[in-house]
């Protein structure tokens, strides 16, 4: 099977790099906030200095945002 669309080495990156971020720090949030067990992607928890572990998830959500939004932009710069 081909794709229509082929999307460039750095947009599938992007695209990874955003939804590790964006589920691993948005699991974070819910087992901070309500003591939910859910470990999607359990290796971010590395990331976060103790005591500072609901900033550390919030960076990690808002980040995931940020780089998918370039990732997109990339991809729509290079289709267009």
């Amino acid at each position: 099977m081909t794709s229509t669309s082929s999307k460039s080495p750095l947009a599938a990156v992007s695209d990874l790099l955003c939804f590790v971020l964006v589920v691993g720090g948005g699991s974070g949030l819910l087992h901070e906030w309500l003591g939910w067990r859910i470990h999607v992607l359990g290796f971010v928890r590395f990331l976060a200095p103790d005591g500072y572990e609901t900033y550390a998830y919030l960076v990690m959500v808002v980040l995931g945002l940020i780089v998918g939004a370039a990732g997109d932009a990339v991809f729509r710069r290079g289709r267009g």
